[in-house]
């Protein structure tokens, strides 16, 4: 793994924030256009709090990725990409 291999992993992570984002919204809106208490209602609530619970891991993710990332080219600098030691 190298450095340049995050471009599109950070470009994948912001488009996933992107979608979480947009989809909380238009469910939100949703909710609001439906008659309270409704079986609609309720599902588009449970939609929106959905989507914020799988948001809330969007830190780990990114930590979890980080991570990896610094791992992969710290053990292709010791190890010489795959080439091991001779």
């Amino acid at each position: 793994m190298q450095l340049q291999d995050l471009a599109p992993i950070a470009v994948a992570f912001v488009i996933v924030g992107v979608a979480l984002g947009i989809g909380a919204n238009i469910t939100a809106n949703v909710q609001t256009s439906q008659t309270t208490g409704s079986t609609a209602w309720a599902a588009a609530g449970n939609a929106t709090a959905g989507i914020g619970e799988v948001a809330e891991w969007l830190p780990t993710i990114g930590l979890i990725i980080a991570a990896a990332v610094i791992i992969g080219i710290l053990f292709s600098a010791f190890y010489g990409g795959g080439r091991g030691r001779r």
